[in-house]
Order: C-alpha cells, then structure tokens, then sequence
C-alpha cells in the first residue's frame, strides 16, 4: 500500500489483538487493516503539515 510517495508496511501484531502500520517513521496501530492504515493516513498528513511549516 501506498500514501503518496511514501509506502506503508502493514503486519500483524504479536502479543496482541490487532494490526500495524509502519510508514515514514510513524506507527499506528488498530483492529483491522483498513484501521489501521486509516489511521496512518491521518498521521502521515499531520507530519507533512508540521513539516512545512
């Protein structure tokens, strides 16, 4: 999967209940896939907004 140019690498935790996303130094976690990469698009879009800045 991608965001823009930057692609995301989606795992399932061990230990745990639920998925990671791994993407541009960010990690996000969530129930599902679809969840966690959701999440991950939020946090990738709040990183390039600080980063113009």
């Amino acid at each position: 999967m991608k965001i823009g140019n930057f692609s995301v690498k989606i795992f399932k935790i061990r230990n745990r209940r639920g998925y990671a996303a791994l993407c541009n130094d960010c990690l996000t976690e969530g129930a599902t896939e679809s969840q966690a990469y959701d999440r991950m698009v939020k946090a990738i879009r709040r990183v390039t907004k600080k980063a113009k800045k």
